[in-house]
């Protein structure tokens, strides 16, 4: 695959949801999949200098991204997510990524733009891998072939998820991908909610290495990602509507069945400033956290966030709780 045409995903945002169906369907299409480097300062600067002023951390972490790929690879992966769940739309600046990048970023190879709508037609999840095959080859038959392996996979991916792993990015080298279960030791350890965006959480440089740190406190964490999508509609029926967004109805959703179903010693809601949905999102778990008398914290992140700060946070919170629960 030395000589197949490269196709890079920037390392973020949507990635952290779909990457492992995408890396397959176009791997089996023939392509090299590249993906960014994790996300370091240099990255993070690029993407400052490149994004208009009052985008969000996440937004301008992705512009980073793909000035880090657009120089080793011959096409740039950017779909234009509108709603993945037939009912919930995306944030605004997930709608308009393709032109907000193509018009801030000079330079750069041909972005590959495909629209994802489940809310149209039946089957539109598959029609878009059927236009993505499309722009690599016209063999419908490779292209479906490539589609239910990537499902496949995603699928079984899913599955760890609730069964309580949850995606790391490998120190060094090609910050390979990999699944870390979640360390529980029973009864004799805190447990705790940490409520994110999967782009926010699962990036370590965003986040501030926030699960490696909590897990070093002895601290068990129980993400969104690891309810199943059975039990969190279960929880949605608290609610006397959905909000707009799609990955904010996650979040909420997962604070409810934390507090309703699978109890936890306290939550931590983890926040990117100038996410205007999390504004929102974060009063609702705030209420939520305190109607049933459960400790709650909010940490927001942005492109100043310090190491020590954060961590001498946590560590008070969770001191607070082991002497709450006696494990000190």
């Amino acid at each position: 695959m030395a000589g197949a045409t490269k196709i890079g995903i920037p390392r973020t945002l949507y990635f952290y949801t779909y990457y492992p169906l995408w890396k397959t369907f176009f791997e089996e299409l023939g392509l090299k999949v590249v993906f960014s480097p994790p996300t370091n300062k240099e990255i993070m600067d690029d993407g400052v200098k490149e994004t208009v002023n009052d985008a969000c951390i996440p937004i301008k972490v992705f512009h980073g991204h793909v000035m880090a790929l657009k120089n080793k690879v011959d096409y740039i992966f950017i779909p234009r997510l509108v709603s993945l769940d037939g009912k919930s739309t995306l944030c605004p600046k997930f709608l308009g990524l393709p032109d907000m990048v193509k018009n801030s970023v000079d330079n750069l190879p041909e972005v590959i733009v495909e629209n994802l709508n489940l809310n149209q037609r039946w089957f539109d999840f598959s029609r878009f891998f059927i236009r993505l095959g499309k722009n690599f080859t016209n063999n419908i038959w490779k292209i479906w072939w490539a589609y239910f392996k990537g499902l496949y996979r995603w699928k079984k991916h899913k599955k760890q998820l609730c069964e309580g792993f949850y995606p790391r990015t490998e120190e060094g080298g090609a910050g390979e991908i990999t699944m870390s279960p979640r360390r529980d030791q029973g009864g004799n350890s805190l447990k705790l909610a940490v409520l994110a965006y999967p782009y926010v959480l699962y990036d370590n440089f965003m986040s501030v290495n926030l699960l490696k740190k909590l897990e070093g406190m002895g601290v068990v964490s129980c993400i969104p990602d690891n309810i199943s999508l059975k039990n969190l509609k279960r929880a949605r029926r608290s609610l006397p509507m959905d909000l707009f967004w799609y990955y904010s109805n996650q979040v909420i959703w997962a604070c409810l069945h934390f507090l309703q179903k699978e109890r936890v010693d306290g939550i931590i809601h983890v926040t990117a400033f100038g996410c205007g949905p999390d504004a929102m999102v974060d009063k609702l778990v705030e209420l939520e956290a305190k109607n049933a008398g459960m400790p709650f914290m909010t940490v927001t992140i942005d492109e100043h966030t310090g190491d020590t700060g954060l961590h001498t946070r946590l560590e008070a919170f969770t001191d607070m709780l082991k002497k709450k629960k006696g494990l000190v």
